[in-house]
Formats: structure tokens, C-alpha cells, sequence
């Protein structure tokens, strides 16, 4: 199912509520608007397997954009609000979008971004006059009658995920084939079939658009004719009278949330109708268990969980009974079958950490233009089995326990942060001999971003230096990736390969546990 059914049956039902201003976009909007953006892009020569782009913070505009790629048969991609003019300016031409659509809130980054992206060849902004290389978005679709495409194959998400070896790669699945109006697709699937969602389904959502899981979950909840209630950002009190002034069925969360609206006085977070809240959904970071047995023992058994990827080469699942009888876990496998292997690939006993493969009949993605981080996901011996380097162990029931991040990857607030990215800039700084950046604990965040750095030979290595290369690492890089804090390190310990032995470093700050969770 897609909007244009819903449109059909039911044209006022809001497809989309501001959880803050309570402006309403409805189905019937949805699919008009949608529509007459699909007939720009298709006037423009976009054909089935093109690519366009969205920039943009949380805002009703952001569904139709999505949506009309969506109902085209195009790969639509979501681009970090938060990203420097050059870090947005690599996606966008990486993933060769000849459609970007942004938001005049995001002016003064999206002016840099008409002279680094070549590919794109239409530039649209919603709301205010336009930044100069821009046309007005609403002036612009007017053009276009509201009517669907004749033809309209479904689209899919190509979304980034930062590398470890720096730039962001490009996470790319084939076309299912199939015409908008036939499934929900997968992510709607897995909300029907595990969380019992519907046409009744009014869906809290209080995360950034721009990531995978809020973006599929709220278009799977559009596709089964529910409601989305959107929030701009993450409030601890607003996300709780969200749910109770809209009757919130649904939600998805990360730990971090958790966390931050249990630090809030009882008396704040108490009092609150959240009765029609039935299923609370967790996933982009293991959840610390005394956080989740305290929400547990506040909202109820309604917490489920599941381990997952924008890759989607795998999931686990587990409802709140099977984790209150397996604390800790974060499910068994439903989509694909786990194997935990050692370094060379030999496959471990249950209770044994290792890395992570998922089993699939055929490798279900691809790095875009990148064949070799393709080939590293794949188990040397199997190329029907991927992994994304994440650590684990299976217990004798099956249930699936992470002990490790992937590849020293930082998840702070349930946001991956990938080392690599941020060391190449701060290595640029004359001052800077060399670095290391590692998460390091944080009890709200989970993780937070910490730099390590041997300074230039003659160098007195204090307060000024640290303060002058976070300066520096602000300019360069987006805030959220930003370290928080910066330590000196006479020499960093490097192998006689060159290999930097960051585990050295980590220990430091961690001490030598047998898991990575805070």
C-alpha cells in the first residue's frame, strides 16, 4: 500500500502531525504534492534506478519529498542536516542525485552546495525566498499536475553509513521490481507481523528524519495507512505529552532517551496519560540493562528490541518477556541466520565472542562504487554471509548478546561515529604528529568522542593547543562529530606495521572488560 490508496479512502486522515505546532499534513496533501514532484523529477529525465536527495531538518515537507521518489522507481537519498557544505556536498555527488530538495533554514550550508555537486542539475527549497542557485519548491510543483505517474515502480532508500576508513559510503539495494501499490515493504512487514501496526496506528516519532530507521519506520506507517506524529527534535516532557495529547500507539526510541527522561524529576514525568501507548520499539544501541528494567518497571512490558543495520543484511528481534528472561540480549535472528566466527572466518561455540555474520540466500546490498568495502563485508568463504564487524556471542537459545563495537565505531546517543573521519582532519593540522579517536564512556550518551593526540616535535602540548585543535576540528567537521574532550600522548602506540594498536588506547579509558556497554 502507498499514500495514493489512503488518499482514496480516507483524503483528511493526517498522514503526518508537528508534534510542537500540531500542523497537520494529510493524505490527501501527501499524495498530491507527491505526485506533482514525481511528474517535475520524471520532466527532468529521471527514470527507475535515478537518483535524488533530500537535505533538510524535520519538517511535513520532508514525507512528499520521499514520497514521490518512492512512487517513481528512484533511490532517494536522506542527507545529515547536520553536515558540513563539503561532507553533504560528497554525498550528493557521490550518490549522483540530479534533484536536491532543501529548506531555507539550511541556506547558508546548502548555498555552498550548487558549486560542489556538478551531477545534481535541480536545485529546490522550501519555505522563505530561496538561497541564490535555488528555486522556490511550493512555485516550483505548481507547474506539475497532481496526477500519478502512468507507470509508478517502487523506489528504495540509499542511504550513507560513515566507513571506518573515512568517507561515508553508499549502501545500495536493488529494486524489489514491484509497483508502489503492491507491499509495504520490508520495514512494513516487520511492523505488521511484529508490533501490530495498522491504519490505526498513530506513531510517535522522535528522532532526525535523516536516519534509516525513523524515515523507514514513519513511510512503512504511511504505507499501512497510520498517522506519524513528528517531532522537530527530542524533548524529554514533549515527547510525553506527545503521546498522551495524540493518543500515541507506537514509538521508537534510543537508549539515550531513555535515559535523559528518566534523569527528569518524578514529579515532571510523572502525571502523564499513557495509556494508549501499546509498543515502545528500541534499537542503534544496546540498551543498558538497569535503564531498561527502570522503564520496564514505568511504562510496562511494552519495550521490544531489535539489532538491525541500514544494510538490513540481518535482524534480531525480542519482545519483553524473552528479554526479561535473557537480560541483556538483543534478540533472535528473524531475517537471515547468525554465525559467530573468529578472525580467520572458523565459526565459535555458543557463549564465544566473535564476529557477527548474517546468512542470506544472496548478499542483499553493495557500497556504492566501492567493490573492495563490498568484499570486506563478506565472510571469506561464503559471499551469502555479511557482517558489519560488530562482536557477539549466541546463548544456547539462540538469543544474540554484542560485546563489541564495530570496528571502534563511536555510538553516542544512538548516532554511529566512525573514528577514521575525524582523525583525517586533525592529522592536517600542522601541530598535529598524529591521532587517535576513540568513545570513551559516557553514562547519558553511552559513548562521547575523545581525541588523542601526539603533538608536532617542539610542541608544548597544554591547554591552548587542545583548545586551538578543537577549534579546528568545529570548523572542519559537523558538530555531533566533534570531540568533546582532547588528551595529549607522548608517543601513540603504533606497531612496527604502522598499525595504530588503538586498543591500548581505549583500555585506558575503558579498563579490560569483557564488553564495550556502558
Amino acid at each position: 500500500m502507498y499514500p495514493g490508496i489512503w488518499a482514496e479512502r480516507f483524503p483528511d486522515k493526517p498522514a503526518a502531525v508537528h508534534a510542537v505546532t500540531g500542523e497537520r499534513l494529510t493524505y490527501a496533501e501527501l499524495n498530491d504534492r507527491s505526485n506533482q514532484l514525481a511528474q517535475l523529477m520524471w520532466a527532468e529525465g529521471l527514470r527507475a534506478g535515478d537518483h535524488a536527495a533530500i537535505f533538510m531538518e524535520n519538517h511535513l515537507g520532508f514525507f512528499e519529498v520521499v514520497w514521490a521518489a518512492l512512487r517513481s522507481g528512484l533511490y532517494i537519498t536522506t542527507i545529515n542536516r547536520h553536515l558540513t557544505g563539503e561532507e553533504a556536498a560528497y554525498i550528493l555527488d557521490n550518490c549522483e542525485a540530479r534533484v536536491l530538495v532543501t529548506s531555507s533554514y539550511l541556506g547558508e550550508v546548502a548555498e555552498e552546495l550548487t558549486s560542489l555537486a556538478p551531477r545534481c542539475t535541480r536545485w529546490l527549497m522550501t519555505g522563505g525566498d530561496p538561497t541564490p542557485g535555488y528555486e522556490n519548491y511550493a512555485e516550483a510543483i505548481t507547474d506539475y499536475p497532481a496526477t500519478p505517474l502512468i507507470d509508478e515502480p517502487a523506489g528504495q532508500f540509499m542511504l550513507y553509513s560513515s566507513g571506518t576508513t573515512g568517507r561515508p559510503k553508499g549502501i545500495l539495494r536493488p529494486l524489489t521490481g514491484n509497483k508502489v501499490d503492491e507491499d509495504s515493504g520490508l520495514v512494513g512487514a516487520l511492523q505488521s507481523a511484529l508490533w501490530d501496526f495498522d491504519e490505526n496506528s498513530i506513531y510517535l516519532s522522535p528522532a532526525p528524519l535523516y536516519h534509516s530507521a525513523p524515515i523507514g519506520f514513519c513511510t512503512a506507517t504511511q504505507a499501512l495507512g497510520g498517522t506519524v506524529i513528528m517531532m522537530p527534535r527530542f524533548d524529554e516532557i514533549g515527547a510525553l505529552k506527545a503521546i498522551e495529547e495524540h493518543h500515541v500507539t507506537h514509538s521508537q526510541w534510543v537508549p539515550t532517551m531513555f535515559t535523559r527522561m528518566l534523569k527528569q524529576p518524578v514529579e515532571d514525568r510523572s502525571g502523564f496519560d499513557l495509556s494508549s501507548h501499546r509498543v515502545a520499539i528500541h534499537a542503534a544501541a544496546p540498551c543498558p540493562a538497569g535503564i531498561k528494567q527502570q522503564m520496564f518497571d514505568w511504562w510496562g512490558p511494552i519495550i521490544y528490541e531489535y539489532y538491525g543495520a541500514t544494510e538490513l543484511n540481518g535482524f534480531t528481534h525480542t519482545t519483553p518477556q524473552e528479554w526479561l528472561a535473557h537480560p541483556g540480549t538483543v534478540g533472535k535472528a528473524i531475517i537471515g541466520t547468525i554465525h559467530i566466527c573468529d578472525d580467520t572466518g572458523n565459526g565459535l561455540p555458543n557463549g564465544k565472542s566473535g564476529l557477527i555474520y548474517f546468512e542470506l540466500p544472496e548478499m542483499p546490498f553493495e557500497y556504492l562504487k566501492d567493490s573492495e568495502k563490498t568484499r570486506d563485508a563478506q565472510h571469506p568463504d561464503h559471499n551469502n554471509w555479511s557482517t558489519l564487524g560488530d562482536v557477539g556471542y549466541l546463548d544456547d537459545d539462540g538469543f544474540l548478546y554484542l560485546t563489541d563495537r564495530a570496528s571502534f565505531m563511536i555510538i553516542s546517543g544512538g548516532v554511529n561515529i566512525y573514528p577514521q573521519e575525524i582523525e583525517d582532519v586533525l592529522i592536517l593540522h600542522p601541530k598535529v604528529a598524529d591521532v587517535a579517536v576513540v568513545g570513551v564512556p559516557n553514562e547519558e550518551m553511552g559513548e562521547e568522542v575523545k581525541a588523542v593526540i601526539q603533538a608536532a616535535e617542539g610542541l608544548v602540548a597544554d591547554d591552548a593547543l587542545a583548545t586551538e585543535l578543537l577549534e579546528y576540528a568545529r570548523e572542519h567537521i559537523a558538530h555531533y562529530k566533534c570531540p568533546k574532550s582532547l588528551d595529549f600522548m607522548e608517543q601513540l602506540p603504533r606497531l612496527p606495521t604502522g598499525k595504530l594498536y588503538k586498543r591500548i588506547i581505549k583500555d585506558a579509558y575503558w579498563g579490560k572488560t569483557d564488553s564495550r556497554i556502558v
